[in-house]
Parts: structure tokens; sequence; C-alpha cells
């Protein structure tokens, strides 16, 4: 039996995906939008070196931990449903972010914009893949959708730095409010009821939290260990907790009659594919934010409103790719185009591992800004959609809590591995000026994540490839969903 479902009727489609994409560019946003304020928020709110960093590492850790519960929520629930929940319990964390007055307050507020997250992001997918036809519709739909995320990292940056500059820390907070009411106001002329709850259908919850406490443990095990060591004793019973907890979730998922991840979403060779470009990408392409922030900032000492400047290029370049790639999918493939995507940001990444130096001028690094940006805009648009091909509707939102959990672990990951690396390369360096050795240490993480990238065309290329060839074989029964080519 076919897996592809029939998208719900959608009357508005175009002003349904706004909505969408105007969503998915409020988490966007939100991403990058705390950087350029942490100085002024340690400052202001007596926070220590050792503690700021949670003001990320909480949302980090509640979104990535949460997002395989709220993409389990969205199937039983109803996408809708958890779309408004979500919005709500962003707009009301973001609220309360903008008016604490303490470091814990703080920390439990971006804890709260996380679980918003976990429960928006996944929403927001399955709305997409249930509301748009496969193939073309849904290439263009995830193209708008792609824009709105990627160019919403960047304009993060920006953003946060004209914010803070005129208007002090709590703005990048408060901004989210008036942003999260308008679009709690058109959920409901928008988008499509969600159908009734069936009562025979269970949300698993000792597999669902079981499983989002072994996720949870390892992003924080994860997000902790450069500060901590990877030794120390949080870090280490925090990862030894949550593959515990990972085990005991997969004896009680055996033993369900419906299971967290379902016999069909494992076996979907698409699904399995997408997941594990998501995790590389972001491992690769999701890390260059990071580095080129703090070649900008510590090497090159741009102030927050310079530094968002200087991302304008990039994210110009990150739309232009993603829109480009949804127009082209339907013809040439997702797979092919995704390949093509990695290439192209490869060859850009490496040409930024040859331009960054100290000294280096803007537009000497305009070029190489440009063909990554361009790579990546069109590679983050196609991933989410090959993770989304054949997966029926009842299943698109365990599909893209699946996506968006390995997209966020993928990101902590190739962000600790690329640190230890660029670190390890300049550990032994005491002769050069510590601006030298920090734009050496951007140097050495882009080379590896250009090889990082490159490494994921290939393994995409094998997987493709064997794919094709088990689709093509003989069987008296098939129920995979064609391969996306």
């Amino acid at each position: 039996m076919s897996t592809i479902h029939v998208p719900r009727t959608v009357k508005r489609p175009g002003a349904t995906l706004a909505l969408l994409a105007f969503a998915q560019l409020i988490i966007s946003v939100d991403y990058n939008i705390v950087y350029v304020a942490l100085p002024d928020i340690g400052r202001d709110l007596g926070f220590s070196v050792s503690s700021l960093q949670w003001v990320i590492s909480a949302y980090a850790v509640a979104f990535g931990g949460l997002l395989l519960l709220g993409g389990r929520a969205c199937d039983r629930v109803g996408p809708r449903r958890i779309f408004t929940i979500g919005l709500l319990t962003y707009g009301v964390a973001s609220l309360a972010g903008s008016l604490a007055t303490s470091p814990a307050l703080l920390i439990s507020a971006r804890a709260g914009q996380g679980l918003g997250g976990a429960l928006l992001f996944p929403a927001t997918l399955t709305l997409i893949s249930v509301s748009f036809a496969e193939g073309r519709e849904r290439h263009r739909a995830f193209a708008v959708w792609g824009t709105a995320g990627g160019s919403g990292m960047i304009l993060g940056s920006l953003l946060g730095g004209v914010l803070t500059d005129w208007f002090g820390w709590s703005a990048v907070f408060f901004v989210n409010v008036p942003l999260v009411a308008i679009a709690v106001l058109l959920v409901r002329p928008l988008l499509t009821a969600d159908a009734p709850k069936s009562g025979t259908r269970s949300f698993g919850l000792p597999s669902a939290l079981t499983a989002t406490a072994g996720i949870t443990l390892i992003v924080f095990a994860i997000v902790q260990g450069p500060v901590s060591g990877w030794v120390s004793t949080p870090v280490m019973v925090a990862f030894a907790a949550g593959v515990g907890a990972l085990l005991a979730y997969a004896f009680l998922d055996r033993r369900s009659r419906d299971p967290l991840v379902p016999a069909q979403l494992t076996s979907n060779r698409q699904l399995r594919l997408g997941v594990t470009i998501t995790f590389l990408y972001m491992a690769t392409f999701g890390t260059l934010l990071y580095f080129l922030t703090t070649f900008f900032q510590d090497v090159q000492h741009r102030g927050p409103l310079a530094t968002g400047l200087a991302f304008l290029v990039p994210m110009a370049a990150i739309a232009i790719g993603a829109q480009t790639a949804g127009r082209l999918a339907p013809r040439f493939g997702a797979i092919r185009l995704m390949i093509a995507s990695l290439l192209i940001g490869g060859g850009g990444t490496v040409l930024l591992f040859l331009a960054i130096s100290t000294n280096v001028s803007y537009p000497a690094l305009m070029p190489a800004l440009i063909v990554t940006g361009l790579g990546q805009g069109a590679g983050y648009t196609l991933m989410f959609g090959i993770a989304a091909t054949g997966v029926a509707a009842h299943q698109q939102g365990t599909a893209a809590g699946l996506a968006s959990t390995t997209q966020q672990i993928g990101g902590a990951v190739g962000l600790a591995v690329l640190i230890a690396i660029a670190q390890a390369a300049t550990a032994g360096d005491l002769t050069s000026r510590l601006v030298d050795i920090a734009s050496d240490q951007v140097r050495i993480a882009t080379l590896a994540a250009a090889i990082g990238i490159f490494a994921t065309a290939a393994l995409t290329w094998a997987a493709h490839r064997r794919t094709q060839a088990a689709v093509l074989a003989p069987s008296p029964v098939s129920t995979e969903p064609a391969p996306v080519h």
C-alpha cells in the first residue's frame, strides 16, 4: 500500500504558505538574535562568565530535546492545534525573557522559548507537507519556507545588533511578542482545521517521554562538554543517562502496539536519507555562521550592528539559492540538486578558507560568501523535502520531529567537533598574537567544514545509488515510495 498522502484542501495556499514561512522566520531569527546581546545581558543581570552560555544553551537543550515529542503531538493532537500552542508558548516565554531581572528567570524563559520552538517547528513542517502535494507544489512551498529559515538565521544577527544598540537587550526578546500575536490571529482564517482526533491511536506517553529524556540529556552533554570538559562528571553522567533512556525507549517501543516511530518510517529509505543529510548539513554548513560571527567580531573587531550588516550579502545569496532550488527540483530531482548544492557550497567554503586572514577586506570575502550562501540556501530547502517524501499524512509530524531533531543534534555535534579541531591545531602556537590565533582557528574550522560538506555529497550520491538499485530490483511486493531523483 502506498504511503503517499492526499493533501488537505487549502482555500488560500499563498496566504497559508506566507503564515507558515512567517512562523519559521520567527524561530530562525531567534537562533542568533541573542548572540550580539550577550555582553549587555551578562553585565545587567550579573551572569558569571561560565553561566552566561546558558542563555544560549537553555534554548538549545529544550528545543533539541523536545522536537520528537512535538512531532508526535502533531500526529496525535493535530498540527494546527500544536502550531497555535507553540506560538502562544513562544510568545509568553519571550515576554518573560524581556522582563527578566535575574539569571534564573532569563534562563527559564529561554527554556520556555525552546519548548515553544520544539512544538512550532515540526508543526510548520507538517502543515506544509499535508497542505501541498508532493512534487512541484511542495518543492516550491519548501523553497519559500527554506528562504525564511535560512535568511532568518542571518537576519537575527542584524536585528539583534540594531535592537541592542537602540533599545537595549530586552528588545531582542520582546520583538517576538507582536510577531507571535500577528501569527496567532491568522491561524483560524488561514489554516484548515485538524481532523477529529482518533480514539484508536494512543500518544504512547512512556515511549515519548523516555525518548525525549534521552535526547535532552544527550543534547545537554554535547552543549556542556566544551564548557565543563568532555570527561567531567556532569557531562559523563548526562551522556550515560541519555543513552540509558534511549535504550529504555527502544525496549518500550518494540513492545508497543503504536510505536513512537512506526516501522513504515524506519523502513522509508527517503526519510533515512533525509535525516542523515540533515544531520551532516547542520554539522558542517550549520556551524559556519558561528565561525563567521567569531571572525567578524573577535578578529576584525566589528560591533554588533556592523557584524549584522556583514551578513546581508550571504542572506541574499541564501534566499536566491533557496528559491532556485525550489524551481529546479521538479525538473532535475531533489537528490541531484542536493548533491549539486553541497558541491557548490563546499566550493564556496574552500574559497572562504583561502580568503580569511586577519586583515582581509570585506569585498575580498564577498565572492566566497555568495557562493557558500547559494549552496547553503538550496540545501536547506531540499533536505526537509527529501525527508518528507513518501510519508503518510498521519505520520508527517513524527517524520518532521525526526528530521528537526537530527538538525539540532547535528549542529551541536558539528560545532563541538570543529571547535575541538581548531583548538587542537593551534594549541602549540605561543608566538602569534591572540587575534592571529583566532583567525587561524576560524580558517581551520572552515576547511574542516568544507571537507565534511564534500563527504556529505559523496555519501548522498552513494546512498541514492543504493536506493535506486533496491527499488529497481525485482520484488514480489514493494511498499517503498518511489525515489526522489
